[in-house]
């Protein structure tokens, strides 16, 4: 399969393909728990649970994972945001089944004969189903909790990362789950999921992204700019697709980039979230 074999020209940001397998595997020891919500593996991790993290800001970003799942990389960007004051939850759609399973290491290609189609069906399937229902479920629960333990209005916000990023988009289409999102290296993205907006978007992109080229970056932010859409777009120059969750810290650019993107995440929900409520 090539990056544009089976694109089809209404997307924007084209479906998971071999750019999306590539990265690094970082080192960490992430602080959180798992716990099940509607079926879905769910990584759960408070300020609290961060040594050095201030104190909780009484809000909450809820996280959609890349192809590779919940990784070491993905629970220590939430560990991250938790220790910016957020607690911070990652559903796992693709329950113990990422793309990174099939491989036997980061630069392996997937095995001979593995259907990707099916594979990507069968997790979007379950995820397109789930995600609503678990952001609604996660939305009950930790309002009240948070609620009582800081006596303010707990908001949330929402962070997604190539197939995670239709799904940030899903939500600030609504009307009553989140007061921003974001989204990283994004794929799978249509034209009607940037007209949709309701609530702010940071888009942080690589120069150098198969999945979302120059002139589909480009083609997005002109629709932005027609609809009148709140958004920033935060763009790194001599990275690729995934370099915000699987760049390789020991090169001191591709760190800073991944770092610089969580940093914006970060700034953007306190805008909307923290700033924008006191």
């Amino acid at each position: 399969m090539t990056e544009t074999s089976s694109a089809k020209p209404e997307y924007l940001a084209q479906p998971p393909g071999p750019c999306c397998w590539a990265g690094t595997l970082h080192q960490g020891s992430p602080r959180g728990d798992v716990e099940d919500i509607l079926g879905a593996p769910t990584y759960i991790v408070r300020p609290s649970d961060v040594k050095g993290s201030p104190r909780a800001n009484g809000h909450v970003v809820l996280y959609f994972p890349d192809v590779w799942g919940l990784s070491v990389n993905a629970r220590c960007l939430m560990d991250g945001l938790a220790s910016a004051g957020y607690t911070a939850l990652g559903i796992d759609y693709f329950r113990g089944d990422p793309i990174s399973k099939y491989r036997a290491s980061k630069d392996d290609p997937l095995p001979p004969g593995f259907d990707l189609g099916a594979w990507r069906a069968k997790h979007l399937a379950f995820a397109t189903e789930t995600v609503p229902r678990w952001a609604a479920a996660v939305r009950e629960r930790f309002a009240a909790e948070l609620r009582a333990e800081t006596g303010t209005e707990t908001r949330f916000a929402c962070v997604g990362y190539c197939f995670g990023a239709p799904f940030v988009c899903d939500l600030l289409a609504g009307d009553d789950v989140v007061s921003a999102g974001a989204f990283a290296h994004p794929t799978a993205l249509k034209e009607e999921h940037f007209t949709g907006l309701k609530k702010p978007l940071l888009l942080s992109c690589a120069e150098n992204d198969h999945a979302f080229p120059p002139e589909s970056r480009r083609k997005a932010v002109d629709v932005l700019q027609r609809e009148g859409k709140v958004y920033h777009l935060q763009l790194f120059q001599g990275v690729g697709h995934g370099f915000a969750v699987k760049g390789d810290p020991s090169d001191p650019y591709q760190r800073w980039c991944k770092e610089q993107s969580l940093r914006a995440v970060v700034d953007w929900f306190d805008m909307w979230l923290v700033r924008s409520s006191s």
